[in-house]
């Protein structure tokens, strides 16, 4: 008989658990323990690390928290676990990252989003010219970086503080793309034609492509997708040599070869989490290998940004208050309708 009551007792115990699994309560934020994001700065980043803190703090009763500073340093902070969660992780770009991910200290969850590009890019008016606004094609036959050493070519990019070189404008120090592109411009033998121009921040590289672009000058950048950038203008990629594991080790380890450079590989984009933190927070997992934003979602929320010229938060309550049926799948059925509440 005990046995029978000691049996009733844990099933009905189990049962309270699983009902309860349903209820928006994550069960690392029970206890008052903050997640704490990276607070990355480029607009993806920062707006997506804004639509979970949302859906986080909202949906499932946590503290959270974000903390600024360059990728390098948050995605060491993440391997410390003084962040938790890094929601824009470029898998395989940062020898910081791939260090952590090796020693066990981090590791990546889910598709934060699939289909992104990066590359080297000119406006497309300066191969094809553009008619309308009355700009000659200046460079035609220019479609790969190995072009991109030839004088003529150089001078279409001239650097206005050092103008017997073209400027590259590059991410701003401290992203892992700036150490990547200063190792291609080193590769690629354009160091010494090429003045490694990198903005203070990502901000001021938007504003550089764009008022360039207005204004119909030559250009030549390094920038990436989803972004309101490659959304609202017409840009041309320049080809690389294709893609190899070898060469790509060398352009990202801090001690690597320059001998060579090589296009960047097909890209992968995950929730990069504290390893310790994710065995603490199955739940939280749960969620981020849910939470895929749909490509072109995050290029309108980025273009809403931009034209509203509004933040990251207002975008992400936006995205929260018009794309239920993308985000709702992610969450539970209470956690979701907490969240539209607090969104409306």
């Amino acid at each position: 008989m005990l046995n029978s009551k000691l049996k009733y007792s844990l099933l009905a115990a189990a049962a309270l658990i699983a009902g309860s699994a349903g209820t928006a309560q994550a069960s690392y934020c029970s206890d008052g323990k903050t997640v704490t994001f990276a607070g990355i700065d480029w607009e993806s980043g920062a707006f997506i690390t804004e639509v979970m803190k949302e859906i986080l703090s909202k949906g499932y009763d946590c503290k959270v928290d974000s903390i600024p500073g360059n990728s390098v340093t948050l995605e060491q902070a993440t391997a410390n676990n003084d962040v938790q969660i890094f929601a824009e992780e470029w898998i395989g770009r940062s020898d910081v990252w791939n260090k952590a991910a090796a020693a066990g200290q981090v590791k990546s969850v889910g598709k934060t989003f699939v289909g992104a590009a990066e590359g080297w890019f000119v406006p497309e008016y300066l191969v094809k010219g553009d008619a309308e606004k009355g700009i000659e094609a200046k460079a035609p036959d220019l479609k790969s970086v190995e072009q991109l050493s030839d004088p003529k070519i150089v001078e279409l990019f001239l650097d206005p503080e050092e103008p017997t070189k073209g400027r590259f404008l590059n991410c701003p120090s401290g992203w892992t793309c700036e150490g990547v592109n200063t190792a291609k411009l080193e590769a690629y033998k354009l160091g010494e034609t090429y003045v490694n121009f990198r903005p203070g921040t990502g901000t001021a590289l938007d504003a550089a492509i764009a008022a360039a672009y207005l204004q119909g000058e030559p250009m030549l950048f390094y920038y990436w997708s989803p972004t309101a950038i490659m959304g609202k203008y017409k840009l041309i990629q320049l080809e690389e040599p294709a893609y190899n594991d070898a060469c790509w080790k060398e352009l990202t380890t801090a001690d690597g070869k320059r001998d060579a450079g090589c296009a960047f590989p097909s890209v992968e984009v995950a929730y990069g989490v504290n390893s310790t933190f994710a065995g603490e927070a199955p739940d939280i997992m749960e969620i981020l290998e849910k939470a895929t934003f749909p490509l072109e979602d995050v290029n309108a929320s980025l273009a809403y940004m931009t034209d509203q010229k509004v933040d990251a938060v207002a975008a992400a309550k936006n995205f929260l208050q018009t794309k239920a049926d993308v985000w709702g799948g992610w969450v539970s059925a209470d956690a979701k309708a907490r969240i539209e509440a607090a969104v409306k």
